[in-house]
């Protein structure tokens, strides 16, 4: 004779009620997360006019006519020196740049930027020899100070983002000119806002 377990009605209803308070925090938690803040000001030292801005924007230009520091409370952020996330990117993590021309080596143009949001899963990309994913393909999974001693390569034109955020940068060692890869395909290196094929090493985006 087999017996069967019988659970009340009401503990049904609390493991049901518990389950959905779970996820409900969790999905408050990972909105929490993936937020940012960061703050423009017109002048030095955290002066003048200033904008509050806690996503992505397109076109700051309305807003304020020039910026001379800036402050970000939280995330991380790339700034752009053109409209629509063209032109020079900065990164900027969280604190504070009093005097970010100087330091970082800006002009005081700041016309749109973007909110990196956090990722907590694997790294993974691949970078291609030529245009359109074609050529050599070096895959990646973690932070390389330089690509020309691990691939023998220091061109390339296109490049996959499957997993993760990450900067890449001209010159070997996370220094020169940088630009956002987001994930996503980038065709040709001007897709990720290269003046041209050099890449010289890339890191993760995990400091936030």
């Amino acid at each position: 004779m087999t017996t069967q377990t019988i659970v009340p009605l009401f503990s049904w209803i609390y493991i049901y009620s518990s389950s959905s308070v779970w996820h409900l925090h969790r999905k408050k938690f990972k909105a929490y997360t993936n937020m940012g803040k960061i703050i423009f000001y017109e002048d030095r030292n955290f002066g003048g006019r200033y904008h509050e801005c806690m996503s992505d924007c397109a076109d700051l230009h309305s807003y304020f006519n020039r910026c001379h520091s800036i402050r970000v409370e939280s995330g991380c952020f790339m700034v752009y020196d053109r409209t629509n996330f063209i032109g020079c990117q900065y990164f900027l993590r969280r604190g504070e740049y009093p005097d970010y021309m100087r330091t970082m080596g800006m002009n005081d143009c700041v016309r749109s930027c973007r909110m990196i949001p956090v990722h907590g899963g694997p790294f993974r990309m691949r970078l291609y020899e030529r245009q359109d994913m074609g050529g050599r393909m070096m895959e990646l999974e973690d932070d390389c100070p330089n690509l020309t001693d691990r691939f023998n390569m220091s061109d390339f034109h296109s490049c996959h983002v499957m997993d993760g955020h990450w900067l890449g940068y001209e010159q070997p060692n996370y220094t020169g000119r940088h630009f956002y890869l987001r994930p996503g395909e980038y065709r040709k290196y001007s897709d990720w806002g290269g003046m041209s094929s050099r890449m010289g090493s890339i890191r993760r985006i995990m400091d936030l």
